[in-house]
């Protein structure tokens, strides 16, 4: 077969054996308070599925606000249901894939002793870190808790808002703050002296919310990734993690 005949033949079967194209990455919006669990999941679903997922994390408000703007992501995952129904409102998430399946908590941190919201008012303590209400459920939460200990009007001067609850454990940790009232998940894992649980009934639920977006490029990996979220396994995680977790997602 001469040079001419052996380049015709790999045009004609060269199309034929290349790979299909992989799918694209799976992109998903996560709560703040997500960050150590769903890396955990992120990697337990990429080793069971081989599907690669990459993880956008914020405050849920803010997250909301990029859906709403065009953010191509696949799945959305909030610490508030009204921070869903908004993207599902501007046309960005799929109403019939809403559903509320996990509960968080707060807890306050300290390095300085700080172990009950009462002691936030001693004049040694300056500086508070939290989320920003405005935007951030746990943020929320933490207003609603100083308000229900009749603390929020003395201890407002003392706030330092941060853009989303990590950023508000990092003020703590980092000495720019003396306490931080943020996601017990963040905290459960690290020196248990340093942080306490504040009482779920000062505050509203923190109910965490899952949707399925409609401008990512992977809606079917957005699927797949919403339903382990729901197994069994992803379950153990979340509870490992600090969350409750309801009988069945609703």
């Amino acid at each position: 077969m001469d040079r001419r005949s052996v380049l015709i033949l790999l045009v004609l079967v060269a199309p034929g054996c290349r790979r299909a194209p992989a799918s694209p990455p799976l992109r998903v919006a996560a709560a703040s308070d997500l960050t150590p669990a769903f890396e955990q999941l992120g990697r337990d679903f990429q080793r069971a599925s081989g599907a690669e997922v990459t993880f956008s994390f914020g405050s849920s408000g803010l997250l909301a606000k990029q859906l709403r703007e065009g953010a191509p992501f696949d799945l959305f995952a909030a610490a508030n249901i009204a921070f869903v129904d908004e993207a599902i409102g501007a046309g960005a998430c799929d109403a019939t894939t809403k559903r509320v399946w996990a509960r968080g908590r707060i807890a306050l941190w300290s390095k300085k002793g700080v172990r009950a919201l009462e002691a936030l008012a001693d004049e040694r303590i300056h500086r508070i870190a939290v989320a920003n209400p405005a935007h951030a459920p746990y943020g929320l939460a933490a207003k609603q808790a100083l308000t229900g200990a009749n603390l929020w009007s003395a201890l407002e001067p003392k706030l330092v808002l941060a853009e989303n609850v990590r950023q508000a454990l990092q003020f703590a940790e980092t000495g720019n703050a003396d306490a931080a009232i943020v996601a017990y998940s963040l905290v459960l894992s690290g020196d248990p002296s340093a942080w306490t649980l504040i009482d779920d009934g000062l505050h509203a639920p923190i109910d965490q919310a899952l949707v399925e977006c409609t401008r990512g490029a992977n809606r079917e990996g957005g699927a797949a990734f919403a339903r382990f979220l729901t197994s069994a396994e992803a379950r153990g995680v979340m509870e490992r993690f600090g969350f409750s977790m309801p009988a069945e997602p609703r």
